[in-house]
């Protein structure tokens, strides 16, 4: 049996807390900064370079640095939810938020792989046109072709499918609401229409060496 999401967080944030007083203690450089504290307290859920293997945790490497950065101070408010990010953004000082976000940005993103061909056909025509039936815009209309992102939409090409669909159910169903765009996409694709958007996007970028 697994560890619950408290005991998770408990166990994150008390790592957290010895790397920040042994890296107080040392005033250590930037980047070793950086480093040490994503490779302690980032790498169980996200990987060592925010290439995360679990595929219910996201892949962080390659997201923007603004992107990152937002996102931790939404988890920090609260106005992001999450057991186990809440605390641990919210013990973070502006200077961490801001190396850490710089780390990840530039750490390669794995690729990811598609399951079900078939499935990934059906989620790139959404991806690139939308659904004019529900009125759902095209994906790449925000996050660009190949799903690359930039600092206002996060990268999405080669991200994990269950995450994908996690986090469109979420805004679907009005459990994430830090982008009333995004609940609004979600509301207009089905639920068969998200799981193919998901597999799609797990092939992303198409047409670059593995």
């Amino acid at each position: 049996m697994g560890a619950s999401p408290s005991s998770v967080g408990s166990f994150l944030v008390a790592s957290f807390a010895a790397v920040a007083g042994s890296l107080g203690a040392a005033s250590p450089s930037y980047a070793a900064s950086a480093l040490e504290i994503a490779q302690t307290l980032c790498a169980a859920c996200h990987g060592p370079d925010g290439n995360s293997t679990d595929p219910a945790n996201p892949k962080i490497a390659g997201l923007d640095a603004a992107y990152i950065s937002r996102q931790l101070q939404l988890f920090a408010s609260g106005t992001r939810r999450s057991d186990i990010m809440a605390p641990i953004a919210s013990s973070l000082a502006t200077s961490d938020v801001r190396e850490l976000a710089e780390h990840f940005a530039k750490s390669k993103p794995a690729r990811g792989k598609v399951a079900d061909p078939q499935l990934a056909s059906a989620g790139r025509v959404i991806f690139r046109d939308g659904d004019t039936d529900s009125g759902a815009p095209s994906c790449e209309g925000c996050h660009l072709p190949n799903g690359v992102g930039n600092s206002r939409f996060p990268r999405l090409a080669g991200q994990h499918q269950a995450y994908v669909e996690r986090q469109m159910l979420d805004f679907k169903n009005g459990v994430r609401t830090t982008n009333r765009l995004m609940n609004t996409v979600g509301q207009r694709l089905s639920v068969s229409e998200i799981k193919a958007v998901a597999e799609y996007i797990a092939g992303l970028p198409e047409g670059e060496p593995d």
